[in-house]
């Protein structure tokens, strides 16, 4: 019996010092796949995730002031047309005049 205990306890010896292997190399393997991981995510030029939050933030605000410009046109249509208004005024017609003799280009001075 004792040949037996001391046979399961160096089993359960080696069983141990293999996990304790294995979780080594397991956890290796992760440092190792995330190391390459980053190093293909760099080569990518991928936007991070604060520099996109911020541009869509940027966006949003954006947005927000052209629907309040949106709103404020309307309401100066509406003002427009309850005044009776036409629509827009023509722009007011440009006067040809007729150019002056035309110069006599200068001699180079000298330096």
């Amino acid at each position: 019996m004792p040949t037996e205990n001391r046979l399961i306890a160096d089993l359960a010896r080696m069983a141990n010092g293999a996990l304790g292997t294995l979780t080594g190399i397991r956890q290796e393997i992760e440092v190792r796949v995330k190391e390459q991981v980053e190093r293909i995510l760099a080569r990518m030029d991928l936007v991070r995730r604060e520099e996109f939050d911020a541009v869509a933030a940027m966006a949003s605000k954006a947005r927000a002031a052209q629907e309040a410009l949106e709103a404020r046109v309307a309401v100066l249509e509406a003002r427009l047309a309850a005044h009776g208004a036409a629509g827009p005024r023509p722009a007011p017609r440009r006067v040809m005049r007729p150019r002056a003799a035309a110069r006599k280009p200068r001699p180079p001075q000298p330096l």
